[in-house]
């Protein structure tokens, strides 16, 4: 155990230090506790080693949930660097396919998920004796649920547990109404930084306002410069504009999730010297990691978020403008080390909006309704636990129909053996019961179909704009077969990179030695995503080859560049909503003796009468459907 005597000697350069005999003090009064600090303050790093040696812990592990992967490695790794060890001694972290833990691990940051398997393999928590929230104000929808659940075993098994929810942006008041909660505020330090809204100039795109902006950054201020944008491809793409116009001793660094550990250290570290940089981020950015030597920040003023829209059942990647809050910490990463100033590349008369929507308000929720029927919650709006937000009963009631429909949960809303198979596997319930349904043979293959389905698509150029999924399959297997030593002709090499690095976590999940190779057989893709989205097969108008309908009924279209002309069935992965006929972005083609053999139960014969105008009769009709489609 660390005496906080050390702690505090060692650590006084954090503003949150004075305020850790508080923290300590508190939750030895109460179990829990909500702490407001700002970005720079200290607060993911300092407060967990400063209750290591806190006596109600006796000894036990910190569990600390962090939104993001790259947060969490970094924050393990700086607590690993101040007490002198490497990580996953103390101070470990566990993420999705990959840990750094051991006996000795007593500080352990989880994120994607982890939280809610640990609770719920084991609801006592064994071994566990407190559970902080970092950066609560992301609102996450697995934040939301672990705290849910937390709170939960806290009440009935666990009274011992303490709860210590954290946020540098948040509305504190209520979230301590919520938890019945003591809450403690840190100022922080920052210091001043200046807000320019620079114009755009008439028909100036994004990257070239940017660019501008930049250029200016660099020339009214000292350091570095951070640039927020909402995603990987704008990154790109402003990382070859600013590329062609900036110095070349400027060096452009990219920062986001899809890079490998090494390329997101050399983003957190600081630049050689003599050496100015431009940090190109996302929104990881904008809380937990530190990057040294900021001293000004462009705000694009959008992030990509994810976007659930019941009408057609899809979740898209949306980009949006973000809240007030954001823009406001956002632009303080420009005052951590010294005065800063801040450029947001939109009107200074538009408003925003004061806050983030929490994301269980605007989610699919099938994950959701799944962790609950696993804790015994079968029915309702999931008001059994004790939630900041609880989710829309519409949604949630739609997420348990598409778990009917998957197997995983039986007529009473009760997880099934095939639904607590889902859960162990860790990936979305569509894609877990197509990998789970998958033949022995095809399981490698599987394991590629859950890495791509999750990552952006790795073609680029013309071959961007296909729908045809098994492309990207195919240009994954390409580069595979080469070793990555070379790709397929329209991809991208480091993308292709990502998805193969997630590839090898699935297969190592579905306890795979050897990887998928060669070019599929043409409906192999298809036959295993049927599991996936049963609802989604579509079979073509017998009078538009471009027209489909699909098992939910709903009708969708092909673009006419299509690469999936003539297929009569397939099964629809992606699709942009339209308000007559949605356009398939994405899709395969699939062998209907597939739906014979593995949805017996979908086909119907039904006799259908209807009255014929023209004629003045009755017309009747035998019909034979799978789901709303009429074969």
């Amino acid at each position: 155990p660390l005496p906080l005597a050390w702690m505090t000697a060692t650590l006084a350069a954090f503003p949150i230090t004075p305020l850790l005999p508080d923290i300590r003090a508190s939750l030895a009064a109460h179990p829990r506790l909500v702490l407001e600090a700002p970005p720079g303050a200290g607060k993911t790093t300092q407060v967990p080693l400063a209750l290591l040696d806190a006596p109600w812990l006796e000894g036990r592990k910190i569990l600390m949930l962090e939104p993001r992967r790259i947060a969490a490695r970094a924050a393990a790794q700086f607590m690993a660097q101040q007490l002198g060890e490497a990580v996953g001694q103390t101070a470990g972290y566990s993420i999705r396919f990959e840990s750094r833990t051991s006996a000795a691990t007593r500080i352990e940051v989880v994120t994607e998920g982890i939280l809610t398997r640990l609770i719920q393999d084991d609801p006592e928590l064994t071994g566990i004796g407190a559970i902080l929230f970092d950066e609560f104000h992301e609102r996450h929808l697995a934040g939301d649920l672990g705290a849910a659940l937390a709170l939960d075993v806290q009440d009935t098994l666990r009274p011992d547990l303490r709860l210590l929810v954290m946020s540098a942006t948040l509305d504190g008041e209520r979230v301590a109404q919520w938890l019945d909660a003591p809450r403690i505020s840190s100022p922080g330090r920052s210091f001043p930084v200046r807000i320019e809204h620079p114009p755009a100039r008439a028909q100036e795109t994004l990257e070239q306002h940017l660019a501008r902006t930049v250029r200016q950054a660099l020339a009214e201020n000292e350091g570095d410069v951070l640039v927020f944008l909402p995603g990987r491809r704008e990154i790109g793409r402003a990382q070859t504009v600013l590329s062609n116009t900036l110095d070349e001793a400027i060096e452009l660094v990219p920062l986001h999730g899809e890079l490998s550990l090494a390329e997101q250290q050399l983003a957190l570290g600081a630049a050689e010297p003599g050496t100015r940089r431009v940090v190109l981020a996302t929104n990881v950015a904008e809380s937990s990691v530190t990057l040294p030597g900021i001293r000004a920040v462009i705000d694009s003023g959008l992030a990509r978020e994810p976007r659930f829209d019941p009408n057609s059942g899809f979740t898209r990647l949306e980009t949006v403008t973000i809240s007030q809050a954001s823009a406001d910490q956002r632009a303080g990463r420009a005052g951590r080390v010294a005065e800063g100033t801040a450029y947001r590349l939109w009107p200074q008369s538009k408003r925003l909006e004061p806050s983030r929507t929490a994301e269980i308000a605007q989610a699919e929720l099938s994950a959701l309704a799944l962790e609950l029927a696993a804790w015994g919650i079968t029915a309702g709006s999931g008001s059994d636990l004790a939630w900041l937000d609880p989710p829309p009963s519409g949604a949630l009631a739609q997420g348990r129909e598409l778990l009917a429909a998957l197997g995983a949960l039986d007529a009473d809303g009760r997880i099934t053996t095939l639904g607590r198979q889902m859960l162990e596997l860790g990936a979305t319930p569509r894609l877990a019961a197509a990998a789970l349904r998958a033949p022995e043979e095809r399981r490698a293959l599987v394991a590629d179909l859950l890495a791509l389905t999750e990552a952006r698509s790795p073609l680029r150029g013309e071959q961007a704009r296909t729908d045809d999924f098994r492309v990207r399959v195919g240009a994954l297997h390409v580069w595979r077969d080469r070793r990555g030593g070379g790709s397929h002709a329209g991809a991208d090499a480091g993308a292709l990179a990502a998805i193969e690095q997630a590839a090898k976590g699935w297969r190592r999940r579905l306890d795979l030695r050897t990887a998928a190779t060669g070019v599929p057989d043409s409906h192999a893709v298809g036959d295993l995503l049927v599991h996936a989205y049963p609802d989604r097969i579509a079979y073509r108008d017998a009078n538009n080859p471009l027209r489909y309908t699909l098992a939910n009924g709903r009708g969708v279209r092909l673009h006419e560049q299509t690469a999936l002309l003539g297929e009569p069935w397939l099964v629809v992965l992606d699709l942009r909503h339209e308000a007559r006929d949605s356009l398939v972005l994405a899709a395969a083609p699939l062998d209907p003796r597939t739906l014979e053999a593995e949805f017996p139960q979908g086909f119907a014969r039904e006799r259908v009468l209807r009255w014929n105008e023209a004629r003045g009769a009755v017309e009747a009709f035998e019909e034979r459907r799978f789901g709303a489609i009429v074969i």
